[in-house]
């Protein structure tokens, strides 16, 4: 595993690779009884879940001890593998499943990562005071469009804080213009790269401006149906 890092350009130690492994097995156990992934085979499991959710920690500069949420996570990409690779991160890790939540308890119990999970729909979440514009780092691995996305995160952005987008080879900005200027935010930066297998990706680094407008993140079907 630490060879398949390096030639993507991360250095990890053996503490990480086994923390990673562990991950690996217990997640693909879970699977069988609750889907979490259709990445099965153990070296695409850790190019494109772990390297491709490592890689952007890489390419921003993100301060030791930085609050961080990561958005819909799922089964916990890109946060788990973010944070063993940075475990001075706080991370907070939101998704509207029960049963992934439980899955994401579970894994951070046999990693030892000491990540704060919500079981809530990401714009209800992101309207409570505790959560909105509280994170200095929020991330989101998700195949919403880009201006569907900055609703559900750029509200739990702290101003002059970041949120990064990994998203797949199409480069959705010119559509997202609007909606990120709307919720306070700024395009910073958009890097393309490839993964070690070939897979092309953008990472939209958006910044926080200004705050975001009391009426965002509206409901869910209509973010949906009516993006911005």
């Amino acid at each position: 595993m630490i060879d398949k890092f390096k030639e993507a350009g991360i250095e990890i130690s053996e503490e990480q690779a086994e923390k990673l492994s562990v991950l690996t097995d217990f997640m693909l156990e879970y699977n069988k009884n609750v889907n979490l992934t259709r990445i099965t085979e153990y070296n695409e499991v850790i190019e494109k879940h772990y390297i491709d959710s490592i890689l952007p920690l890489t390419m921003v500069d993100v301060p030791r001890g930085t609050y961080c949420a990561d958005i819909g996570t799922g089964a916990g990409f890109p946060s788990l593998p973010m944070n063993i690779y940075r475990p001075d991160l706080n991370f907070t890790l939101i998704d509207s499943l029960g049963k992934r939540i439980t899955y994401l308890n579970l894994a951070c119990e046999k990693t030892g990562l000491k990540c704060k999970t919500i079981h809530a729909r990401s714009e209800e979440a992101a309207k409570k005071p505790e959560l909105r514009e509280k994170f200095g780092f929020v991330t989101a691995r998700a195949v919403a469009a880009l201006n569907v996305l900055c609703e559900y995160c750029l509200p739990y952005v702290e101003k002059g804080g970041v949120f990064v987008a990994l998203k797949g080879a199409e480069d959705e900005c010119d559509i997202a213009e609007n909606a990120i200027k709307k919720l306070g935010g700024k395009i910073e930066k958009v890097i393309k790269y490839n993964l070690p297998c070939g897979d092309k990706r953008n990472l939209v680094i958006i910044r926080k401006i200004n705050e975001t407008p009391k009426n965002y993140p509206r409901a869910g079907g209509v973010i949906s149906k009516r993006p911005l």
